[in-house]
């Protein structure tokens, strides 16, 4: 859009074609409707996570061959046969689980108790297991449609073998190979029958505004995500790196509805990672990417470390409005708030229009106050600035700080527009080069005009070509 200002020769025509229009669009108009859920069941290493990415069609699952890298339950849309449905990736339940298994378990228990219809998959190259017995005589104290699902079956040397899940008491087991796609469309038609039209619960979401939560790893926020939704959404353990996929929760929150992203914690540089690491790095990037707000969570009572600048410098680049959200304050003396206010000057200079507040998702100090400060983020990464007032502004800037000096010439700066919100992006058109250092004193000055408090701008410039002298 902005090309079509200039005319061929590098001159400008009229102003009143110099006006650019947000091609951006905020998508604020659309409609979340609820759709019924397929839960995928199962003890750990089963090949859960393999058949979700299976049904997508696509692979958003983490996917590894170790037992227990699924810990929360995470929601994908999915679409067959022309019907959408939600289907619920789940941890490995165990009856007896300990620990951080324990907590594991009770996701996939909720998910058993939220669902529509589900999905029981049982490793038909093991057979039936005490495990796969307990998680039967759950299931049928529920009226929920189940579906027994014999995973593994490669050949038909398994096919026979499989046969005796029929013991299970859940009628056929349905024989597909999650890895290789085999049976896995018939499954799927069985699945449309099972499941009803409409959900059991739930009704039509109006846009939630889309929140990520992120930070390096056990800074605390799944647990910033069960506080703030008031129930347990995530698995929170003192184990770092709890969380591998993101996980999707929506919350009601001072009179709107929040869609909330808790992802995994970054803890090096995607190039340096492996294995199930690397692959919850890229979806927490994706998470990132489909965000509106990003909240980041730092340690308040630790100094801040490599890895918070890392995760802030991706939001930064990302481009989303940024809340800081200094956690367990409750462990912060008066020595360490003096040496955090030190910290804060010296390594957040790259943002330090965001939004700050602290909190302690332990025990819910000040969490409330971060609906005000995404409240004024977003406001402001929607933020728009007429031509007209944005150009009589630039003109009293320029007239009492003018640009320096470059090449023995002052450039001057002919125009200025807002090309697109989502972040607030503007263009100088100008007739030379504008230093980094005035562009970063035309960014501070704007904000003081205008606001953008929680929210990045964008400042390009396009220089005017000399038009070529006829000899």
């Amino acid at each position: 859009m902005i090309e079509e200002i200039l005319v061929g020769d590098g001159t400008w025509t009229d102003e009143s074609e110099w006006e650019v229009l947000d091609i951006d669009g905020d998508g604020e108009g659309e409609q979340h409707v609820a759709m019924p859920t397929l839960a995928v069941v199962g003890r750990p290493n089963v090949g859960k996570s393999t058949l979700v990415n299976r049904i997508l069609g696509r692979r958003e699952a983490v996917v590894e061959d170790v037992p227990g890298v699924t810990r929360d339950r995470i929601s994908y849309e999915a679409n067959w046969a022309g019907r959408r449905f939600m289907v619920q990736d789940t941890g490995g339940w165990e009856p007896d689980a300990k620990g951080l298994q324990q907590h594991v378990a009770r996701q996939a228990e909720v998910a058993m108790e939220t669902a529509d219809a589900i999905l029981l998959v049982v490793d038909a190259t093991v057979g039936a297991t005490t495990t796969d017995e307990a998680a039967v005589r759950k299931l049928r104290r529920s009226k929920i449609p189940v579906i027994l699902v014999a995973n593994k079956v490669d050949d038909q040397k398994v096919e026979i073998e499989a046969a005796s899940l029929w013991s299970l008491g859940l009628g056929e087991p349905r024989m597909v190979s999650a890895a290789h796609g085999r049976g896995t469309g018939d499954l799927l038609d069985d699945v449309l029958s099972a499941l009803p039209e409409t959900p059991r619960e739930g009704t039509a979401v109006a846009g939630p505004r889309r929140v990520a939560l992120v930070g390096k790893p056990n800074v605390g926020k799944s647990s910033l995500l069960n506080k703030l939704a008031g129930d347990e959404r995530s698995v929170v353990h003192d184990v770092a790196g709890t969380t591998v996929d993101p996980v999707d929760s929506l919350v009601e929150l001072g009179g709107k509805t929040w869609k909330f992203v808790d992802t995994a914690g970054l803890r090096r540089k995607v190039s340096n990672a492996t294995g199930t690491e690397f692959y919850a790095s890229l979806r927490t990037k994706s998470a990132l990417e489909a965000s509106e707000v990003a909240i980041m969570l730092i340690d308040a009572s630790v100094p801040i470390t490599e890895q918070d600048l890392r995760v802030i410098s991706l939001v930064a680049d990302s481009g989303r409005a940024l809340v800081l959200a200094f956690n367990k304050w409750d462990l912060v003396d008066e020595d360490r708030r003096y040496m955090l206010e030190r910290e804060i000057d010296r390594d957040l200079v790259r943002v330090p229009w965001a939004q700050r507040v602290n909190i302690s998702a332990h025990t819910g100090r000040a969490v409330a106050k971060l609906v005000p400060q995404m409240e004024t983020a977003l406001e402001s990464w929607d933020k728009r600035i007429s031509t007209g007032r944005l150009n009589t502004w630039l003109k009293e800037v320029i007239a009492a700080t003018p640009p320096p000096m470059r090449g023995g010439r002052q450039p001057r700066v002919m125009f200025a527009t807002q090309a697109s919100t989502r972040p607030p992006t503007f263009v100088l058109f100008t007739t030379g080069f504008l230093e980094a250092g005035y562009r970063r004193f035309l960014e501070r000055r704007l904000r003081e005009e205008f606001g953008f408090d929680g929210s990045p701008v964008r400042i390009s410039v396009r220089v005017r070509e000399k038009k070529e002298r006829k000899k």
